[in-house]
């Protein structure tokens, strides 16, 4: 079993916003350090995922740009409409 090291990284805070953190973290019973990785792991999990999301919207654009293939936004939101509503019917079929 391989043992991750964790290396230490300086943030560098302005004295309000360092007081705001230790106050933050005194009040949920947290240390300031404690903070800061859970703010930067949160922080890391959403931008990959906006990353990723902003990756298949240009990889659905190229595809469109090449087949034509699409559904109007009528279509969409219809067949939204209906999951929410609770009818599990398939997606709209593509066309050009």
């Amino acid at each position: 079993m391989t043992a991750t090291i964790a290396r230490p990284m300086s943030v560098k805070l302005d004295p309000d916003m360092r007081s705001r953190l230790e106050r933050l973290a005194e009040s949920r019973r947290r240390t300031p350090h404690w903070m800061l990785r859970e703010a930067i792991a949160q922080y890391v999990v959403r931008e990959e995922k906006r990353d990723t999301f902003r990756q298949d919207t240009l990889k659905a654009w190229e595809e469109y740009q090449v087949t034509g293939l699409h559904v109007t936004a009528d279509e969409a939101d219809a067949w939204l409409a209906a999951l929410e509503e609770s009818n599990d019917i398939e997606p709209p079929e593509c066309h050009s």
